[in-house]
């Protein structure tokens, strides 16, 4: 009696190619990912237009369109889809610095060009994510949230230090130091007055924001800007 011989390419009845078992999971993780960015968009909307302390998992799941069951099979409460979309933007915001902040050459830049295109990039950036402001401003954020936002802090005001140092050669260190502290207190200032204004509004405090800053640091750049 002879055996019967299976046809090449053809699979038992009930069996599965490896390749579509493999499918699976990097179809569902797909989707998850999808989902999760679907869920993280709608935050952002309820965080910048009603702030943290007042956004619910249901208005959430309502902007996203979707039930809160399916809000909770990715993330068990408020505070955690803040932590992920706060350290998303503040992932974001790091690369900015990284662009904006690198090492300049006095004599090839003047100071007010650096801080036009400064101001420029971080305005665009919080104009661009008005959730960043939200979180990182509210009155009960999460503690890591808060952490990270003072880590990112910390993380800035080393890069505006770094990016004055070659523009006060003679100034020293420390005064450098608070002159980095102080431009980062006055752009945080600057940043709340023009994001509460539009259109031509914003730009005349974006504005007063750039000569705010180059009026305090020309004297401690001296001869570099005149």
């Amino acid at each position: 009696m002879s055996e019967k011989t299976e046809k090449p390419g053809t699979a038992k009845p009930g069996a599965e190619t490896t390749t579509a078992a493999e499918d699976r999971p990097r179809r569902r993780q797909a989707r998850g990912e999808r989902r999760i960015a679907q869920l993280l968009d709608a935050a952002a909307t309820v965080f910048s237009t009603t702030g943290y302390t007042a956004a619910s998992t249901n208005a959430i799941a309502r902007e996203a369109g979707v039930s809160p069951g399916t809000l909770y099979q990715f993330f068990p409460n408020k505070e955690a889809i803040a932590i992920e979309l706060g350290s998303r933007l503040m992932h974001e915001m790091r690369q900015s610095y990284d662009e904006v902040l690198a090492p300049i050459d006095p004599a090839a830049t003047p100071i007010e060009d650096v801080i036009a295109g400064t101001v420029d990039r971080f305005i665009e950036f919080n104009c661009r994510h008005p959730a960043f402001f939200a979180l990182m401003h509210g009155s009960d954020i999460p503690g890591r949230v808060a952490e990270e936002h003072d880590a990112l802090h910390r993380t800035l005001a080393a890069r505006v230090e770094a990016l004055l140092a070659p523009f006060t050669p003679g100034a020293p260190a420390p005064a450098v130091a608070r002159a980095a502290q102080m431009c980062v207190g006055i752009y945080k200032a600057g940043l709340e007055l023009a994001l509460a204004h539009e259109g031509a509004e914003r730009a005349a405090y974006v504005q007063e924001l750039k000569d705010a800053l180059l009026r305090y640091l020309r004297p401690l750049v001296g001869d570099v800007v005149n």
